[in-house]
């Protein structure tokens, strides 16, 4: 398939009265045409830096994009002006952000926000705009959406604040979408309903999705493939069926062990990962998970493993097959 964007060695940094943060280290990944990739992780691991890094939404300075292309159909989105940003922004590519209490305008009504977009991006006329507005909210699951467009964002529960950013975010047909945690937060009826909105408008229209979480039950469903990021690493990336049944990583095989199965045994305690993250004010060196990995050799200390072609379009960094234990 052709990649629609292609990132390679994107390094974010952020200067604070601490020191530098390191919140992503070098990482590469790319985005196919029509399909949905999953980027998960613990909070902090550089998932949603990375995304906002690729559309310049870092706010510089305490940040800084300090190497690194973002290649979207072949040109470089880090190199373009902040004009040419928002040309692409809402058009080309959209973004669902994880709060939509705080990424809507608190102060204009929903119509007003979503008819912006279509009027500043596509021209629309005021009148063409508000129908088409209708026709998002309808398309995400809100009835009667003449009436709401006069609404304000406080009126809406939190699944329906959601659903209002979906319909936002889909109003000029992107060829990408990015989806930043939009179930933070959400009862667990409600996380199932939007799971399965993004993924019956991602087959009707085509696009290609980004899904940012770090709940990897949610993943399974959705999608086809899979990249595991730690302290600003990617540490595996997999097709999604080959990721939950045969993990390479020591961490992809911690994080799925600690999660709850339905054929778990009555009394059987979930398995945790031992230690904390390492801090990112420290420049890395070494494995960035040397120090919670029952697997970890002396190598891992001070030399951190690239990712490593193991299985056909299944890549890890990890100096150690933990199948067998014997270093690679």
């Amino acid at each position: 398939m052709t990649a629609l964007l292609e990132v390679n060695g994107l390094r974010t940094r952020f200067h604070t009265p601490e020191g530098m943060v390191y919140a992503v280290n070098g990482i590469s990944f790319h985005v196919d045409e029509g399909e949905t990739l999953a980027v998960v992780g613990e909070s902090g691991c550089g998932k949603s830096v990375s995304m906002l890094s690729v559309l310049q939404l870092i706010m510089v300075p305490p940040g800084e994009i300090s190497g690194g292309v973002a290649l979207y159909r072949g040109q470089d989105l880090l190199k373009k002006t902040d004009n040419e940003m928002e040309a692409i922004r809402g058009k080309e590519i959209s973004m669902i952000f994880q709060d939509p209490m705080t990424s809507l305008n608190p102060v204009l009504t929903i119509g007003r926000q979503i008819i912006e977009s279509l009027r500043k991006h596509i021209g629309m006329d005021q009148k063409t705009a508000e129908h088409r507005a209708v026709e998002l909210l309808d398309l995400v699951g809100i009835s009667d959406g003449l009436r709401h467009l006069d609404d304000y964002p406080h009126q809406f529960s939190g699944g329906m604040r959601q659903r209002v950013m979906i319909a936002m975010s889909l109003a000029c047909n992107p060829s990408l979408l990015i989806a930043d945690e939009p179930t933070t937060a959400l009862d667990v009826t409600i996380q199932a309903q939007i799971v399965e909105l993004i993924t019956k408008i991602r087959q009707q229209v085509g696009m290609a999705v980004i899904w940012i979480t770090h709940d990897l039950g949610v993943v399974a469903g959705i999608a086809d493939r899979v990249i595991v990021m730690y302290a600003g690493f990617i540490v595996e990336e997999a097709g999604v069926d080959a990721m939950y049944e045969n993990p390479r990583h020591p961490y992809t095989s911690a994080l799925l062990n600690a999660l709850p199965r339905v054929d778990q045994r009555r009394g059987e305690r979930l398995k945790s990962i031992a230690g904390a993250p390492p801090s990112l004010l420290v420049e890395p060196s070494g494995c960035p998970f040397v120090r919670r990995c029952e697997y970890a050799i002396e190598r891992c200390k001070i030399e951190n493993p690239p990712l490593t072609l193991v299985e056909p379009a299944h890549t890890i960094a990890c100096w150690v097959d933990i199948r067998t234990g014997v270093p690679r």
